[in-house]
């Protein structure tokens, strides 16, 4: 029955349901990184002195919006399990759209009148009005790409799933290219507004998709513990290959949330001049235009291959080179610290064979569960690399060299643990995906 139903949709629906899947993730990453791209100059504009930039900024970046991925992913896992991709998809998107839209009206309100009421809340602040709206955003954000990728994996023949996820991501990652544009034409809140009303924009597209054909099937019947999350942490090894799974990829968020996103702290601890240190909004689209390579590369080597574990190993090999070559030349000028930038997105773009894998890896009762929840824990990986970040540099003494020595060391112990892994986990290239998990 679930090969007759997908045979039907494989004629009608995939290559909408792929567009509207890489139009989310589009949009998704634009407004993911549109904070890092505006911290500095929105934080500025609202106040926040100099030596406060980094620690609130991880504050809302590496705490509050992450978190938010992490709580996110879960609960719209769940629901996609339990009432469809579909609607999970769409209602992620209307969440983080409203949340951006409401990001360009933030401002401290006075303690009397209508903002007696925000003040009660804690939130007659600016600040404490962005830490709750990049929450939210967060929380919305968590459910776009692992709905979108789980429906796609359900839809498409195996043979050519992990070329429709390749293209989901690769349009995705320009969504960082697009924000750092659009931030360098307008202000921060516009580019906040614009953000939001591309989501909604993106809802019309809507009509058309159809829902997967084994979610439709395993609907119908009892439930067999569809969507319960602590299915993933029963029995061992059903949690090892869930753990293994994420752990596979928290190199690209080290990547990204720190040697990336905190660039001018890490150049300056390199020895660049003030007047010389890189933008992180201009690394951010670098180190994009990079990932949205990878990723197109890293889909096709694994095609090549036939090997999605295979394509892993490469990639984390060459992030070994990309984060060696950042703290050893980077520093010499802008020209190679944004090189650097880019090769180490390049590196770390194996984002689009991570999220295939982790839809292959588990059964149409926890798919979605599992695909959407996996890479939010990779993104809420940053707060726990930003932590180790601070510890060391607090541990190193706090001197000038400390923030490059600290990165450098959390990268040393990342990036073999995910090797290691990736050898933990089984081969999934050309897995059918007609199965449920006992």
């Amino acid at each position: 029955m679930y090969a007759a139903e997908r045979a039907a949709q494989t004629v009608r629906s995939p290559a909408l349901a792929i567009i509207v899947a890489a139009l989310g993730y589009f949009v998704d990453i634009f407004d993911l990184l549109l904070f890092a791209i505006v911290r500095v100059d929105s934080l500025k504009s609202l106040g926040v002195p100099q030596e406060q930039l980094k620690p609130v900024g991880l504050w809302l970046d590496n705490f509050l919006q992450v978190t938010g991925l992490v709580v996110g992913g879960i609960a719209w896992g769940i629901l996609a399990d339990r009432k469809g991709r579909l609607s999970v998809l769409f209602g992620s998107i209307l969440t983080y759209s409203l949340a951006n839209i409401l990001n360009a009206f933030i401002a401290d309100v006075p303690d009397s009148g209508g903002g007696a009421v925000l003040h009660a809340l804690g939130l007659g602040s600016a600040v404490h009005q962005y830490g709750v709206l990049r929450f939210v955003a967060g929380f919305g954000l968590a459910g776009e790409l692992g709905a979108g990728i789980t429906l796609v994996a359900e839809l498409v023949t195996p043979n050519r799933r992990g070329i429709a996820t390749t293209m989901i991501a690769t349009v995705g990652v320009l969504g960082a290219v697009a924000a750092f544009g659009i931030t360098r034409l307008v202000d921060w809140r516009v580019a906040y507004l614009i953000g939001g009303c591309m989501g909604l924009l993106l809802l019309t597209l809507r009509i058309g998709v159809v829902e997967s054909g084994m979610f439709e099937a395993v609907r119908t019947k009892p439930s067999g513990g569809r969507g319960s999350f602590w299915l993933l942490l029963y029995p061992r090894q059903r949690l090892q290959r869930y753990l293994c799974t994420i752990v596979a990829a928290v190199p690209i968020w080290y990547c990204i949330g720190i040697l990336v996103k905190y660039c001018d702290a890490i150049g300056r601890s390199l020895g660049m001049p003030e007047t010389a240190l890189p933008s992180p909004g201009a690394a951010i689209m670098w180190a994009y235009i990079g990932l949205a390579i990878g990723d197109l590369a890293s889909g096709l080597l694994s095609q090549m291959l036939r090997s999605r574990r295979a394509a892993l190993w490469v990639f984390h090999a060459l992030t070994v080179v990309a984060v060696g070559l950042y703290f050893t030349t980077a520093a010499s000028s802008l020209v190679a610290f944004y090189a650097c930038s880019c090769a180490l997105g390049f590196a770390a773009g194996y984002w689009a064979v991570f999220v295939t894998m982790s839809a292959e890896l588990f059964g149409t009762n926890l798919r979605a569960t599992a695909a959407t929840s996996a890479p939010n824990f990779v993104r809420w990986s940053a707060a726990g690399s930003a932590l180790l970040w601070t510890t060391g540099e607090r541990l190193l003494g706090g001197g000038a060299a400390t923030p490059w020595q600290s990165a450098a060391i959390v990268g040393a112990f990342l990036i073999p643990l995910a090797m290691l892994a990736v050898f933990l986990l089984p081969e999934t290239f050309g897995r059918d995906l007609d199965f449920e998990e006992a």
